[in-house]
């Protein structure tokens, strides 16, 4: 019983160190130009993936995206650095830019939500 105890205890103070952050943007998708090259993490990039570029987060975060013109959401994993232009917070792969409904559009309103370790 004090095993568990001490374990719902650790796992409870594992999770209070990390907060769960949103921010506010613009998203865009990546070109078809950029299939098979590799990524700023040295992974090859595929637009089959549900991959993202983020400034600043850490390679490998997991992040949920949301449209805010359609309520749509993915999850996709941060494994490249950008978009480098003004007010874009992340840039997707195909694949997350289908699931989020915005092809046509090719830059909308999002959300982004994830969990930052101190």
């Amino acid at each position: 019983m004090m095993k568990l105890l001490s374990l719902v205890i650790c796992l409870f103070l594992l999770l209070s160190c990390s907060r769960k952050t949103v921010e506010s943007g613009k998203a865009s998708y990546y070109a078809d130009k950029f299939n098979g090259r590799p990524t700023a993490s040295g992974e090859i990039f595929r637009q089959s993936k549900r991959t993202a570029a983020h400034r600043t987060l850490p390679f490998g975060t997991r992040v949920i995206v949301v449209n805010q013109s359609n309520g749509k959401r993915v999850k996709v994993r941060i494994n490249d650095r950008g978009p480098f232009v003004s007010g874009r917070i992340i840039d997707l792969s195909r694949k997350a830019a289908r699931k989020l409904g915005m092809i046509q559009q090719g830059v909308v309103p999002v959300e982004i939500k994830y969990r930052y370790k101190n």
